[in-house]
């Protein structure tokens, strides 16, 4: 899970901005075969039922388009800061994690959980950690 989020954000971000204009329509990722491809991963992982993939896949398809939505706002207004569209993507990861919690039984959740998730929310845990520090000490200056 954890390569899979930085490669979306690798493929939201990083390559529009390496390729020319004409080329980026050809060369962008379907957002909802990554969602399929991602909920069909943990369908197999998970066991996952007929419901439960429904639901993944239906909570993935809504929230990595309304990432990219977002992502590509900050592009239009030439944000080069990473942060931000890190802060972007954690917000979206989640809330796809908490989505989660309501789908997945308790030992489905503990399955994802140590399969990388768990790492995945301490980072982002970290990262906003981090930055309230920094505002924080923005505000007492």
């Amino acid at each position: 899970m954890v390569r899979f989020a930085y490669c979306l954000l690798a493929v939201m971000f990083l390559v529009p901005a390496a390729l020319p204009a004409a080329a980026q329509e050809q060369e962008m990722p379907d957002l909802l075969e990554i969602a399929e491809t991602e909920a069909d991963r943990l369908q197999h992982l998970l066991d996952l039922d007929g419901g439960q993939l429904f639901y993944v896949d239906s909570t993935l398809k809504h929230d990595y388009q309304a990432m990219q939505e977002e992502i590509m706002k900050l592009q239009s207004a030439k944000v080069s800061n990473s942060s931000m569209y890190i802060s972007v993507q954690d917000k979206w990861m989640e809330a796809i994690d908490k989505s989660y919690r309501r789908i997945f039984t308790e030992e489905q959740w503990n399955t994802y959980l140590k399969n990388g998730a768990a790492k995945q929310q301490k980072a982002r845990e970290k990262r906003k950690a981090k930055a309230e520090a920094a505002l924080e000490k923005l505000r007492n200056r």
